[in-house]
């Protein structure tokens, strides 16, 4: 199996992305902790109008068009309502909203960076996003483990298990848990990636969004939670928003005032993290390349 090799000018870019999947996780766990998951979905389900204004401004997308600006707009109301047929949010001050805001911003960034580096670092395998992610992630991870008391709670566990004379330090259906979790995080960012390759970060994101919406409705239907009317009803609108949504497509570019070298070929610049635009990397979207057709998501 083919696989990137770590390169140090392709670990920059990667672990600015890190850093801000790192502070997104922490943002989450805070406002969590203040708050409850309504309101999570409420800020979640803005992040898409956000995006869009950064796919525009710095992506070269061209602005969304009403009817998708209509959809993110139903899709942002529907978890609203959601959230208001909950008597906790309904009830929680200001206060409680510094952590959720913080992590729209923050997943903002990651989301439209995400998109930058997928299509302007090259990378020859859809391996090499994941490599890179996953072994820059290691850090900060075990560092949340470490906050929320995860390695004292395993070593009280193991204690216990010694001191009872258990067969097994570690549950056996807890590895299996472990592994089969190992392989569905995999095969999430396997297809992470490759789906943000083949859409618009603000897409990607709607994608998100819409996909917590479905599993928050499926939970509520098939679990005793007493979900009321209006809360389904306000689900349903988010999803119903995500089918009317038609992604921007890529601004159009005049290829006839592009700067030439004394070759005659056309310029590449370089980011700081020596990342080459211009390129065409082999993850990049073939959406870009057909500048004038939209997307359904």
């Amino acid at each position: 199996m083919e696989v990137d090799p770590i390169i140090m000018r392709f670990v920059k870019p990667y672990l600015l992305y890190t850093v801000a999947f790192s502070l997104g996780v922490y943002c989450n766990m805070k406002s969590l902790s203040l708050s409850n998951v309504e309101t999570i979905i409420v800020f979640r389900a803005l992040a898409p109008l956000l995006v869009s204004i950064l796919d525009a401004v710095f992506l070269g997308r061209e602005w969304p068009s009403l009817r998708s600006w209509g959809a993110l707009s139903v899709i942002a109301l529907g978890a609203l309502g959601y959230a208001m047929t909950d008597e906790q949010f309904q009830s929680q001050g200001l206060q409680a909203y510094f952590w959720p805001t913080l992590y729209l911003f923050v997943i903002s960034f990651e989301m439209a960076y995400g998109k930058k580096i997928i299509s302007g670092v090259d990378m020859k395998t859809l391996s090499g996003p994941v490599l890179y992610t996953n072994l820059l992630g290691w850090p900060p991870m075990l560092a949340f483990a470490a906050m929320g008391g995860e390695y004292e709670r395993l070593k009280n566990d193991v204690s216990t298990r010694v001191m009872n004379g258990e067969e097994h330090l570690f549950p056996p259906i807890g590895i299996l848990l472990l592994c089969l979790g190992c392989v569905v995080g995999t095969g999430i960012g396997y297809s992470g990636w490759f789906c943000r390759s083949k859409v618009s970060a603000a897409s990607y994101t709607l994608i998100g969004v819409i996909n917590k919406c479905l599993t928050v409705l499926v939970n509520l239907l098939i679990w005793d939670q007493h979900a009321s009317v209006d809360g389904i009803l306000s689900l349903s609108l988010c999803l119903a928003g995500g089918v009317f949504y038609k992604q921007a497509p890529m601004k159009k570019v005049d290829h006839d005032h592009t700067d030439t070298e004394d070759s005659g070929t056309p310029s590449k610049g370089k980011t700081d993290g020596g990342v080459e635009i211009g390129t065409t990397p082999l993850l990049q979207s073939p959406v870009q390349s057909r500048p004038n057709r939209g997307i359904n998501v």
